[in-house]
């Protein structure tokens, strides 16, 4: 039956606008999608799409995904979808916590696209509201921990401490490979150590430090501790630090920042290295994340540390100025020679958890502390009271009953209290509390463990008898957080305004385009955003029951599915939580599948001189030796010298790693070929995903030759960047490798494959078994508003607005790389090596001459030195566009004038850039160029005119006097005032 229509001729269907999403998400309406296509010359998006991309690796093959649901849909879609996840008062502890984020952090920086929009803070001018909540949380987990500096964070509490691992072999003097845990860590922990450990050719042994003397375990260059214990018991591990480190062995301590406040810090105990996760700071458990972990150590150690580091500086009018520290130590510059490969921190998590911090102030979280404490210590008490055995004597906030034979029937009959225990074996459970435990829920358990405890046991009369257990020589003494930032906000109008003047410094999306190459800044949708906060997704333990998370589940069966069918592979794997974690699980099971096969030599990784950082940097933490492959005049790999190098490792070859399209913005024709050169010669492609917001619904990297591939929910799926973190990097893998995707000890089901495995699996790269699951539903929501057509027309473009913007900027910029038709892929690279050789005016100095026009700068000298690499995305209408592309011209008119000696070569806007507010208020004028020139280079600048904080920043003194802490009080008191 032919559905009814309206006098316009429209449906029903029609008006539902069922695919009104597409049009929001993207940028340009059809009116200027048409200019930018005339002024290409190109008569359609699709007649564009065949100029550009090879028709060897289009895809015909229909996407089975969905018809898009509307907005309102979706929601309700997802809301049923969590309604299916039961959340339990969860008492598992294990390192995640219940904990309640202040509403006013919750409302002004989780929910604010000022905050979750921002980019690594590369670009420190721009940059500095959240450098400033960065270095706050160094200077929280400086003086909780006590150690001499902390770094930015890191991505969870597993993989801290396997950083820690592989530092701690780097710097020991000990001879031994053999690294030390005491049974008493988190099994999670020391699962990914086990993963980490054989490709550093470390050996993990498990020790009972708690028992055992330090002299009977032999020698080591390293051992982790936990304290307090995952079992919950707090003992004085002073002597084991202290003998451990006169064999010369470095001690790492796995701590909780909540439970310093109460206990002497590790490194009053002599640690070496302090880490953990500051998830209980704030932050919701969201099955697993994302958290921000820490890590701490001794000054000495400062050049070692991994991740990134804030620093203080100063600008170029003398004044202090932060920035990220000691750069040269990242992979991006170490590349095979890197220690770590960490691309990322977990910035907007770091944030929250130092704004946590700061709201509540050190009384504050002290009381949180001590009620949490107490609560434990009422349990224990009325636990003895029943005749239960409770093997911890001293403790925070976390005990271990002994319960012969019963720990499975006891803790089910806590399940139908709606409560979540942790089944330790067959004789023992493990209860914590925390800071969202209630009193009704002691009773609840004591009615568990005993039917007759409601008349036997009163919660006040417990609280009055009882005593603190923890031992006095492990109270704590030392004042933490005495800095004013942590006292100045505590009131919610003072951290209301706070967190407005520090949004106000930085550039983010909701300010202008961020045309970052090779980072895919896209709109991150308001709709998309809003069930990360649900309680049903936000409140889930990773180790809950998996009968009490089928939502989860199902969102996890359908977002694999529709990457799968998004990208041509068979299996996906969503446990890595960041893309320097997929690139390493990828790698490990290309080793894996070699192994299977017997092919134990092959150890060899070819990597274009184009790729990324993290690609070798990975290559290397995964045991392969780098051998790299020359690029041609175009930037493509030069297929000769491919061929040649393939052949001459044949033995040994194991993979490739490419980018594709390539790091320099092109699609190579050559892409199947260079894929068989590889699979002739025994190796397996790895795809770097980087890039692949050019290829989706257009052609399928499992179908043209790649057999694993991680890709960047917070690129290509609109995961925001949340200033430098979180990120996902799930991979995606060919039917071949599915049996040795990551595996999880503490969860089953997570690699559905694995059992068809000789080999067994990679292991745990994460320390959740499905990563950062929280904010999946982000991407989940995309794809489910976007549809198959709607994420072809994304694609179309996002190239397309690379090429408008190549084709503007050419005259100025020459673009250095193009494909066969001229055309660029969704970013471009324009060359600025000409600019230096006729005037000195560098690439950064272009850069920093952006933020007077309001604007991020894109990426810098990479891939090629003294190069811009611009990614507009598909977001972005024409006329933001034009509006980047007028500003970077008025900057090659300056230059210009630099270069026709019409403006002086040491005093012009392009290099005094930025302009602070400072010098417009400081008295009289003295450059020879005009105040309107420098502060409103174009008119339309008057309406809304960013101003920058700092003015450029001297990175040389910075690294020259390094400081990671908080500056001194008066700075704040400034602030303040």
């Amino acid at each position: 039956m032919t559905p009814a229509t309206t006098d316009s001729g429209q449906s029903l269907t029609d008006l539902e606008m069922r695919d009104d999403f597409v049009r929001r998400h993207i940028g340009p309406g059809e009116s200027q999608l048409k200019e930018m296509l005339d002024a290409l010359g190109v008569g359609s998006l699709d007649a564009l799409l065949a100029e550009t991309v090879p028709a060897s690796i289009v895809s015909e093959q229909p996407l089975e995904l969905p018809e898009p649901l509307p907005e309102r849909e979706t929601l309700s879609t997802l809301r049923r979808m969590s309604k299916r996840n039961h959340v339990y008062v969860s008492m598992i502890g294990m390192g995640y916590y219940g904990t309640t984020m202040p509403t006013v952090i919750q409302r002004n920086v989780l929910e604010n696209p000022g905050w979750y929009t921002a980019y690594t803070p590369y670009q420190a001018e721009v940059s500095q509201g959240r450098l400033e909540v960065l270095l706050d949380f160094q200077q929280m987990v400086m003086d909780l921990t006590g150690m001499e500096i902390a770094n930015a964070s890191l991505l969870d509490e597993g993989t801290a401490a396997a950083e820690a691992m592989a530092m701690s072999r780097r710097i020991s003097k000990s001879p031994s490979q053999r690294f030390l845990v005491d049974r008493d860590c988190h099994p999670q922990t020391l699962a990914v150590l086990r993963t980490r450990a054989p490709m550093l050719d470390i050996e993990v042994v498990v020790v009972d430090a708690g028992a055992e003397s330090p002299g009977d375990w032999g020698e080591a260059f390293g051992l982790l501790l936990q304290y307090p214990g995952s079992s919950g018991a707090v003992r004085d591990i002073g002597p084991t630090i202290a003998a451990a480190r006169e064999q010369g062995t470095m001690v790492t301590v796995a701590s909780d920042l909540l439970a310093l406040t109460l206990l002497v810090p590790p490194g009053e105990l002599g640690a070496d290295i302090v880490v953990g996760s500051a998830q209980r700071f704030g932050v919701p458990m969201g099955y697993g994340g994302p958290h921000a972990a820490f890590f701490a150590t001794r000054d000495a150690h400062k050049r070692a540390i991994p991740g990134r580091i804030i620093g203080v500086s100063v600008d170029a009018e003398g004044r202090p100025a932060l920035r990220m520290a000691l750069q040269t130590r990242e992979q991006h510059i170490r590349r095979e020679k890197a220690t770590s490969n960490i691309c990322t921190a977990q910035v907007l998590l770091a944030v929250i958890a130092a704004l946590y911090a700061i709201y509540h102030g050190p009384e504050g979280l002290t009381k949180i502390a001590g009620r949490v404490h107490r609560m434990a210590l009422i349990l224990v008490a009325g636990l003895r009271r029943l005749g239960f055995e409770v093997e911890t004597d001293a403790f925070f906030d976390t005990v271990t009953v002994r319960v012969p034979g019963q720990a499975a029937r006891i803790a089910a009959r806590a399940r139908e209290s709606r409560i979540n225990l942790r089944v330790v074996d067959a004789d023992h459970l493990g209860i914590a509390f925390d800071e969202t435990t209630r009193r009704s829920n002691l009773q609840a358990l004591w009615q568990v463990f005993s039917s007759k405890a409601g008349a036997r046991l009163d919660i006040d009369s417990l609280d009055a008898e009882v005593e603190d257990c923890l031992p006095e020589g492990l109270q704590r003494t030392s004042a933490f957080l005495q800095h004013p930032v942590f006292s100045l906000y505590h009131g919610e109008t003072e951290m209301l305004r706070y967190l407005r003047w520090l949004a106000s410094k930085d550039i983010a999306l909701d300010r202008s385009m961020i045309p970052l190459g090779s980072c895919t800044m896209k709109l991150n949708a308001t709709t998309e955003m809003i069930p990360i906060t649900w309680r049903q997704l936000s409140a889930m333990h990773p180790f809950a029951p998996l009968e009490q998370a089928q939502g989860y589940q199902q969102l996890f069966e359908e977002l694999e599915d529709w990457l799968c069918t998004l990208t041509g592979f068979d299996a996906v794997s969503l446990q890595p939580n960041a893309g320097s974690q997929g690139e390493f699980s990828g790698l490990l099971c290309i080793r894996k599948y070699h192994e299977s096969r017997g092919d134990l030599q092959r150890d060899v990784c070819l990597i274009p001189a184009s790729a990324h950082g993290t690609n070798p940097a990975s290559a290397h933490m995964a045991g392969m030796e780098v051998v790299v492959v020359a690029s041609d005049e175009q930037g493509n790999v030069d297929l000769a010298d491919l061929r040649a190098k393939a052949a001459e490792q044949a033995e040994r070859l194991a993979a490739l790693m490419i980018t594709y399209p390539s790091t320099h913005g092109v699609f190579e024709e050559a892409i199947v070929e260079i894929c068989q050169v590889v699979h002739d010669h025994g190796g397996q492609v790895y795809m770097d995903g980087a890039n692949l917001n050019a290829l989706l619904g257009v052609a399928r990297p499992g179908a043209f030759g790649a057999d694993v591939m991680h890709m960047n929910l917070h690129k290509t799926f609109c995961i925001p960047h949340g200033g430098g973190g979180p990120g996902m990097g799930p991979i995606g893998v060919r039917g071949h490798l599915a049996p040795f995707l990551p595996d999880h000890p503490l969860v089953e089901g997570v690699n559905p494959a694995a059992s068809s495995s000789p080999v067994g699996t990679v292991g745990t790269v994460s320390a959740a078994p499905w990563g950062s699951a929280l904010i999946l539903p982000i991407s989940w929501s995309y794809i489910a508003m976007m549809g198959a057509d709607g994420l072809r027309r994304a694609t179309q473009v996002a190239i397309l607005s690379a090429n408008y913007i190549a084709e503007r900027l050419d005259a100025h910029y020459p673009v250095l790389y193009r494909g066969k038709n001229g055309r660029v892929a969704h970013e471009c690279i324009i060359d600025l090596r000409p600019i230096k050789q006729s005037c000195g005016i560098t690439v950064e100095d272009v850069a920093k001459r952006l933020v007077d026009f309001g604007f991020h700068a894109p990426t810098v000298s990479f891939p090629v030195p003294d190069t811009m690499m611009i990614e507009p995305t598909e977001s972005e209408a024409k006329r933001e566009l034009d509006r980047f592309c007028d500003a970077m011209i008025q900057i090659r008119r300056e230059i210009a004038a630099i270069e026709s000696g019409e403006a002086d070569p040491q005093e012009n806007p392009v290099v005094n850039a930025p302009h602070t507010h400072h010098l417009l208020l400081g008295g009289t004028w003295q450059k020879p160029y005009s105040k309107e020139q420098a502060f409103f280079p174009l008119h339309a600048l008057r309406e809304d005119k960013y101003w920058p904080p700092v003015a450029r920043i001297d990175n040389v003194h910075g690294d020259r006097h390094l400081i990671c802490s908080c500056p001194p009080m008066e700075a704040y008191q400034e602030a303040a005032e």
